[in-house]
């Protein structure tokens, strides 16, 4: 017994190492998908997330999401981590695939990840010190509570909701939050003029590309560490369904835009990938391949057509992250009442309930947040700063200073 949970510990340890990772591939593809004056701003956002968020995490997030028994909506075990003893050592019968520590770090990797979507989102006009208090509340409080209705045994989960890796808990709570933001903030200077969209070039492919398969490497964690154990059977169908739906949702994206618009586009290609990513998380044990292929083939067409519509609203998302996380966030949940080992009618309905108490959760927890930063501090930077780089007036320095354009 104390081998098999050493051998699935040590695999739930691996997959939270890949889940960590996953915030290089983040922060790579933020940055190379914008302008290079803005790179060191992005950079800091990406390790306040991850820093702060671990923290807010041990203090409060974790028992605020694993409260124990409680009503179903919101519950609290107490501040900061309390592990489970047995004779003065560390209670081995927690879990069959973990131990209570390493339960923590996983579920941790992932809160910050909520965050990280809003900050690629909100990119290159929003105030540092907003963007951080905004973290604060949605890492430390909403994402703990909109996470316990499921996974830490709430309403949701009782009603028979399913999200086996994040599509909605994960993605779509960061997805909303991104909706609201860019709504609240606008659009940057210059991208919708004169009836015309403004197009921004990210500064660097290589680095969004480098992104993207880091993120596609991290998804071994993410989606493989969700069986939590070291299963054979259902961590490699899980592995095999998430490659192929990230596969397939990257062909398809860049066909179907090609199509569209004649052209090849790389940045169509990456968030294809990541949209089918995102789309076969909720339901990823449980599909077969065929499934996969199809579920994924389908978020890559929706990331077309959901880039497309982000510009006709005239919202401005630099990263498409709000097509990538929420609107393929919703396809993936709403793909288990289709395609998983419960779909059906009833199973569809319940999915889309969960997805609607999310919406609304998380539209109005991050409104107010938002909205009363906006009333207060600010939300954007003044017309200045934004022409000017974000760099050197929020943090005094340039990402590439012997390539720089004010080198002498």
């Amino acid at each position: 017994m104390e081998g098999i949970l050493t051998i699935n510990n040590v695999w739930m340890m691996i997959c939270t190492a890949l889940v960590f990772f996953m915030h290089m591939g983040f922060a790579l593809l933020e940055i190379g998908l914008t302008r290079q004056k803005n790179t060191i701003n992005i950079l800091f956002k990406n390790l306040f997330i991850i820093t702060v968020g671990l923290l807010l995490y041990c203090l409060l997030g974790f028992n605020l999401m694993y409260p124990g028994e409680f009503n179903g909506y919101f519950g609290f075990a107490g501040f900061g981590l309390d592990s489970p003893l047995v004779d003065g050592s560390l209670d081995l019968a927690y879990s069959e695939g973990y131990t209570y520590w390493t339960d923590f770090l996983f579920q941790g990797m992932f809160a910050a990840t909520a965050a990280t979507i809003v900050s690629g989102a909100v990119a290159e006009r929003i105030k540092l010190n907003s963007f951080m208090i905004f973290v604060i509340l949605y890492v430390g409080i909403v994402y703990p509570i909109a996470g316990s209705w499921k996974w830490g045994g709430g309403f949701l989960d009782e009603m028979g909701f399913y999200d086996f890796a994040g599509s909605t808990l994960v993605h779509s709570v960061g997805g909303w939050a991104a909706l609201v933001a860019i709504y609240l903030l606008g659009a940057r200077i210059g991208k919708f003029k004169d009836g015309k969209i403004g197009a921004f070039p990210g500064h660097s492919m290589p680095f969004a590309t480098a992104g993207v398969l880091i993120l596609w490497l991290g998804w071994f964690g993410f989606n493989g560490g969700s069986v939590l154990s070291a299963d054979p059977e259902l961590t490699s169908l899980t592995l095999v369904t998430t490659c192929l739906a990230a596969a397939a949702g990257g062909v398809a994206s860049f066909i179907f835009s090609s199509i569209l618009y004649k052209n090849y586009d790389i940045t169509m290609f990456l968030n294809g990938i990541l949209g089918g990513l995102v789309g076969i998380t909720a339901g990823a044990d449980q599909m077969s391949p065929t499934d996969a292929i199809l579920i994924g083939a389908i978020a890559g067409v929706i990331i077309v057509m959901g880039v497309a519509l982000i510009d006709k609203l005239k919202l401005d998302d630099p990263v498409g992250a709000v097509a990538v996380h929420l609107i393929c966030g919703i396809w993936g949940t709403l793909a288990v009442g289709i395609f998983g080992n419960m779909a059906g009618i009833d199973q569809f309905i319940t999915q889309l309930i969960g997805v609607g108490a999310y919406a609304v959760f998380c539209i109005v927890t991050s409104f107010i947040i938002f909205y009363v930063l906006k009333l207060t501090l600010g939300l954007r930077v003044s017309a200045k700063e934004e022409t000017e780089g974000l760099d050197i007036h929020e943090h005094g320095m340039d990402a590439y200073p012997d390539f720089g354009l004010n080198q002498k």
